[in-house]
């Protein structure tokens, strides 16, 4: 019998490229020669990036002090490499398949432990601050990773509106339920609506956003429009789109993926490079566009402002 003794120069599991990975970093190869050769023919120009994005729906934006100054994910990888399973489940589906969503007319219910209720509409809800940019990092569960210009408003400034009472510990958000206009929600791989949760505190946080743009334009449907959560510290999962309802309570919402996955998915969703998750290592990522990967950053590189949410909690158990 041959038995084979493991090299210690093999590549571990957790470092294996995944094959949608593998198979897009032939695209960025074939990116990265023809953007060589564009270099030595073209004139020089100072912002080629800008040129790729479409001209602005959003004008006199504020550029946000919370934004990191990191360079920008392209505007093509980010709306065409999305995770949006209420529109299929590869990457590529929700921009080809989105594109029939009907926005508008959109409401907003904002509901539970609140002394002032309301039904808003998405529009009405773009009045209730200045918009501003807010240059975020992006990370998902499955090891990728994106730098992205949102447009959008405080969450806490639109929870003010409807006055949290004493009762209220935590906020839930559901996805718009549509299968005419979602074929993903046709099929059993989650318990739709989809469901989101947060504690009360990290909802008021300051960089907790509600998105209803990036790149200076209107949210695309791939994206989550026309009203999403971004929550920067917390992997993306828990960037719930398409919002109908938000929901003030004194119990911890149950999300899509914490029903679908419990061991896999906690309620609270932190990037922590610590902490695996059990199919795969969390502790590097790769960067969209990147080739090589690098470290994943505790909080996703928010630590200085979100740690503190967290002070005296084992962040194994509560993941």
């Amino acid at each position: 019998m041959l038995i084979k003794i493991p090299n210690p120069n093999d590549p571990q599991p957790s470092e294996i490229t995944c094959e949608a990975l593998f198979a897009r970093r032939r695209e960025f190869l074939k990116l990265s020669a023809a953007a060589a050769v564009a270099a030595m023919i073209a004139a020089p120009r100072e912002a080629p990036a800008a040129e790729e994005v479409p001209a602005p729906d959003f004008t006199d934006l504020k550029a946000s002090p919370l934004s990191t100054g990191e360079a920008k994910t392209s505007f093509r990888d980010a709306t065409h490499y999305n995770n949006f399973y209420e529109f299929g489940t590869d990457k590529s589906d929700p921009e080809r398949n989105a594109q029939g969503l009907k926005t508008r007319p959109w409401a907003v219910a904002v509901e539970g432990e609140a002394l002032r209720p309301k039904v808003f509409d998405v529009d009405d809800l773009l009045k209730l601050a200045p918009l501003e940019e807010r240059i975020y990092r992006l990370r998902c569960v499955e090891a990728w990773s994106m730098v992205i210009p949102w447009v959008g408003l405080p969450l806490a400034t639109l929870l003010k509106q409807v006055e949290p009472t004493g009762k209220a510990k935590y906020v839930e958000f559901t996805t718009l339920l549509d299968p005419e206009q979602m074929p993903g929600q046709r099929s059993a791989i989650l318990d739709w609506p989809y469901v989101e949760g947060l504690r009360i505190d990290e909802a008021m946080h300051p960089l907790a956003i509600l998105a209803v743009g990036l790149y200076g334009k209107v949210l695309p449907n791939q994206n989550g429009a026309p009203i999403r959560l971004v929550v920067p510290w917390k992997y993306g999962f828990k960037s719930i789109k398409s919002i109908v309802r938000i929901r003030l309570t004194d119990t911890m919402p149950v999300s899509s993926w914490m029903k679908a996955g419990p061991r896999e998915y906690g309620f609270y969703a932190n990037v922590n490079p610590e902490v695996d998750h059990p199919r795969w290592s969390q502790a590097k990522e790769r960067r969209i566009g990147d080739f090589l990967k690098r470290p994943t950053l505790m909080f996703n590189g928010y630590a200085d402002q979100v740690a503190s949410l967290y002070a005296g909690m084992d962040l194994q158990k509560n993941f």
